[in-house]
């Protein structure tokens, strides 16, 4: 572990934040009386499940890899595909705007929904598992942590723009999280190969 690992650990955080951060800023425009207590629940929701799919998605490359040894020199070029494929998503859904923080103001957030607001903008995360294979588990972990505390702070800066703002930076965030992404994978194909 050195300040590269720490540094593309917090990087990919931010990236894979994005989509969270584009919904806690609906969720806050949603509700701009939202209490401290709700807006922990909600960033905590979210860094929870932004720590375990990347950790999830490892144990399974993991397993996988030890048994098949040559799979290995696959993985930069499925973490290049990947990435590129949800950065590109995300840069494109920010370029075209998006429907879904009009669709969540009319809503009120349940725990029910909030769980599902998790997952969806957390399955991309399970792919990160492709692309931090190589490390051990203390490595994998300690990237999963950073990658959930930058997403809890993230959120919370989202849900607090929200009630203040509104949502005018939900587009311009898609479109650096995926900026990010991809660039993250063309650095991980380029270093893997």
């Amino acid at each position: 572990m050195n300040l590269k690992f720490f540094a593309g650990s917090i990087l990919l955080g931010a990236g894979l934040a994005m989509d969270a951060f584009s919904v806690s800023c609906a969720n806050g425009l949603n509700e701009s009386d939202m209490k401290r207590g709700r807006m922990n629940l909600i960033a905590g929701m979210y860094a929870l499940f932004q720590f375990m799919m990347p950790l999830i998605g490892w144990f399974c490359v993991r397993s996988i890899a030890d048994a098949f040894e040559a799979f290995r020199r696959f993985i930069p070029w499925i973490a290049l595909v990947l990435l590129l494929f949800i950065g590109g998503d995300m840069l494109i859904g920010g370029i075209r705007g998006s429907r879904e923080e009009e669709r969540l103001e009319k809503e009120e957030l349940s725990f029910g929904k909030l769980i599902l607001q998790a997952v969806a903008t957390s399955i991309d995360a399970l792919s990160v598992g492709f692309t931090i294979a190589s490390y051990q588990a203390g490595m994998a972990l300690t990237a999963c942590l950073l990658i959930g505390a930058v997403t809890y702070g993230i959120c919370m800066a989202g849900l607090e723009i929200g009630k203040k703002v509104g949502t005018r930076l939900t587009g311009k965030a898609s479109i650096l999280g995926g900026v990010i992404l991809i660039a993250i994978g063309i650095e991980i194909f380029v270093t893997g190969i």
